[in-house]
C-alpha cells in the first residue's frame, strides 16, 4: 500500500487561520488600508496578453535589487514568505540535522521541519518574550543547519537587537541563520547591510503586510550570492505570477503610501497600548502592525465578544508561552475609533461574567 514518508504521515494538518470574513478583520496583521491605489491602476490595466503569457521573474527581482541596494544575483522572488522558508529549509535541512529556534514565534518553522523529518530543537522564551540569546548560543551545536527568527518577532511584536542577531550569525558559520523581515516597515532594523560579511545569513521580506498585497503571493528572500544560487537551482521557473510581478514595480514606487500606512500603525498601536495601560491588561512593546495581550482566562470570551460587534481577533493561547493572550491588528484611523470602544465593551462585558 502506497504510503507517504513517515514525517508526513506523522504530522497533524495545517488548517487555515481564516475563520470568517463577516466583520472587520483583524486576526490576520494584513494591511487594512489596503493597497496603494497606483497598483490598482496597474492591475485594471492588464492586458490579455498580461495574464496568458508565461511570467517572467528576473525582471521583478532587479528591481527589488536596486531598491535594496544589492546584486539582483542576490535576490529571490518567491509565492509569498511561505514557499522562501520552504525553499531554505530544504535546501539546508537533511536527516540528523537540527532546526534552531525559539518559541513562541511563526508557526511555518516547526511545521516544515517535522515534515523534512529533521529534529526541531524548540527553545522557550522568557516570561518577558524576549528572543533568549544566551540560550540559542548555548545550543548551537554542529547539528544545527538552521536557525530561524523572526524580527519582529509574530505573535510577540517584539525586535530583538541588530547585535545580538549578529552574535548568533557569527557563532553558527556552518548553519543558515534566517532572519524572517516580514514587519520591517514597521520597525526599521535590518540585517541586509550586514549579507556582505555574513555568507550564512538570509533575510526575508514580504509584500503582504505593508505593501498590502497578501493576495498576490509575493516574497523575497535575499542572501549570499553563491547560496542564493543554489536555491534557485530547484525554486519552479513560473513561482511567482505575472500579476504580483506586474504589481510589483508600482508597489515599490509608491513610497508615500507605505510611508503613511506605516505612521499610521505605529499611532494605532500607541492608542492601542494607552487603553491596555488604562484597562490594567498586559500587552508586549510591539514593532509591528499588531499588538499582543494578555487577557486572561476570560481570552476565548473576550475573542467571542469582539466577534459579536463584528470585529475579528486572533486567540494566541495556542501559541507556547501565550495563554489567556490575543492578537489584534492594528486597523486604520477610523477603523480604531469603533475599535477601542469595542475593546473596553468586551472587556467590561468578560469581567461581569
Amino acid at each position: 500500500m502506497l504510503k507517504p514518508r513517515d514525517p508526513i504521515a506523522g504530522l497533524s494538518p495545517y488548517r487555515s487561520p481564516i475563520t470568517s470574513r463577516t466583520g472587520l478583520s483583524l486576526d490576520l496583521n494584513e494591511s487594512m488600508a489596503g493597497c496603494s491605489p497606483r497598483v490598482l491602476a496597474r492591475l485594471r490595466s492588464l492586458s490579455a496578453a498580461d495574464v496568458s503569457l508565461y511570467p517572467k521573474r528576473e525582471f521583478g527581482e532587479r528591481l527589488v535589487a536596486d531598491f535594496l541596494g544589492v546584486a539582483p544575483e542576490q535576490v529571490l522572488l518567491t509565492n509569498g514568505m511561505d514557499e522562501a522558508l520552504s525553499l531554505l529549509f530544504t535546501t539546508y535541512l537533511g536527516p540528523n540535522d537540527e532546526l534552531l529556534f525559539a518559541d513562541p514565534t511563526f508557526v511555518m518553522y516547526p511545521i516544515l521541519g517535522e515534515a523534512l523529518g529533521v529534529r526541531v530543537m524548540r527553545l522557550p522564551s522568557g516570561g518577558d518574550m524576549a528572543l533568549p540569546v544566551p540560550d540559542l548560543l548555548a545550543h548551537i551545536s554542529p547539528r544545527t543547519r538552521v536557525i530561524a527568527i523572526a524580527n519582529p518577532n509574530n505573535p510577540t511584536g517584539l525586535a530583538a537587537s541588530r547585535a545580538n542577531l549578529l552574535r548568533i550569525v557569527e557563532a553558527a558559520p556552518d548553519a543558515a541563520v534566517l532572519i524572517d523581515e516580514a514587519y520591517f516597515e514597521f520597525c526599521g532594523e535590518t540585517l541586509i547591510s550586514d549579507l556582505a560579511h555574513h555568507p550564512n545569513l538570509f533575510v526575508a521580506r514580504t509584500f503582504s503586510k505593508a505593501y498590502g498585497l497578501a493576495g498576490l503571493r509575493l516574497g523575497v528572500l535575499i542572501g549570499a550570492a553563491e547560496q542564493i544560487g543554489y536555491l534557485r537551482c530547484f525554486s519552479l521557473p513560473f513561482n511567482v505570477n505575472s500579476v504580483a510581478l506586474a504589481c510589483l514595480e508600482e508597489a515599490l514606487a509608491d513610497q508615500a503610501f507605505v510611508k503613511d500606512h506605516v505612521a499610521q500603525v505605529k499611532d494605532g498601536r500607541a492608542r492601542l497600548s494607552h487603553l491596555f495601560d488604562h484597562l490594567g491588561l498586559r500587552y508586549w512593546p510591539s514593532q509591528t502592525n499588531f499588538v499582543l495581550v494578555r487577557i486572561g482566562a476570560t481570552a476565548k470570551a473576550f475573542v467571542e465578544s469582539m466577534q459579536r460587534r463584528g470585529i475579528l481577533v486572533r486567540d494566541s493561547s495556542g501559541s507556547p508561552g501565550c495563554d489567556g493572550c490575543v492578537r489584534i491588528t492594528v486597523g486604520t484611523p477610523a477603523q480604531m475609533d469603533g475599535v477601542l470602544p469595542a475593546i473596553r465593551e468586551a472587556i467590561a462585558e468578560t469581567r461581569r461574567s
